[in-house]
């Protein structure tokens, strides 16, 4: 059942969708929709359509449902508007969060027990929910083709066959070879490190919810390249996202400019704003006052 916590009655579940609708309206996010900017084809609007449809799918993880079928059903609800895919990744890090929470573990060692003890059928759910919608991500390597999170269901018989689980997936994702490998994923098998490292970040912080929201963005994106730049324009684009973050630090006018010239040059940090939704709900949890 829903733990009930200390801010306006809010429940786990209220707080994930709350966290998603702050992460969209942090304001600025260099390259991400935020309540100042739209991108082609994907608006403000359906954040806040994607964050709707995916409750159902929160709920299920509150309430105990296996984190691939609750995290499908999240992915197939967001899904329903029409901007295509707006919180993929934030839903990947919400969900066992959330199973965490609900438990009363909202802890790194309690977050790793919940991805440590995923399944076979927690990896099927989790191919299966990219049937919903296109996400971007890497060709994998050669030998690992009938492991591309691209074939769906299909992959579900070597996942099975290989007696793959969901945290194995993740533990092959994270570092591969030497490349930037997908931030996501090193969430998972590093206990959420970074998560509830920028949720203390938003508790220590002052003033509007908003402000110290696009301040961690900030934060985070300056500390690690982005994945999702990495995919879609070069680890080399994605490295020099990373300097140019850094030297905003904590300005907000000139993250404003930044913002500018990240949606000009198209690069857009998705999985940054994952891992920000991640940790306003960590803070939420722990109190962070809305």
């Amino acid at each position: 059942m829903n733990r009930s916590d200390a801010n306006g009655g809010r429940n786990t579940v209220d707080n994930a969708q709350l966290a998603l609708l702050l992460e969209v309206s942090g304001t600025p996010k260099p390259g991400n929709v935020d309540r100042h900017r739209d991108l082609d084809g994907l608006r403000f609007e359906h954040f806040l359509a994607g964050t709707v449809g995916a409750r159902r799918g929160l709920q299920q993880a509150a309430d105990g449902e296996a984190v691939g079928a609750a995290f499908e059903q999240t992915i197939a609800g967001m899904a329903t508007q029409r901007g295509g895919n707006t919180q993929f990744g934030c839903l990947l890090l919400l969900v066992p969060l959330i199973k965490a929470a609900a438990s009363g573990s909202l802890t790194p060692t309690g977050v790793r027990s919940v991805v440590e003890s995923t399944t076979v059928d927690d990896a099927v759910d989790f191919y299966r929910a990219f049937e919903h919608v296109d996400v971007a991500v890497d060709d994998p390597p050669l030998e690992a083709d009938d492991l591309d999170v691209r074939r769906g269901s299909d992959a579900a018989d070597t996942l099975r066959r290989r007696s793959l689980t969901l945290y194995d997936i993740m533990s092959l994702s994270a570092d591969p070879d030497d490349r930037i490998g997908d931030g996501n994923a090193r969430e998972w098998i590093s206990g959420f490190e970074r998560t509830f490292r920028a949720a203390d970040a938003l508790l220590a912080d002052e003033g509007p919810v908003g402000d110290r929201t696009a301040r961690v963005f900030v934060d985070l994106l300056a500390e690690r390249p982005d994945t999702l730049v990495a995919t879609s324009h070069g680890e080399a684009a994605a490295r020099e996202v990373s300097e140019r973050a850094a030297a905003v630090g904590g300005d907000l006018a000139a993250a404003e400019e930044l913002a500018e010239a990240f949606v000009e040059d198209g690069y857009n940090p998705g999985t940054t704003a994952d891992i920000t939704a991640a940790a306003l709900f960590v803070a939420l949890e722990r109190g962070l006052d809305v």
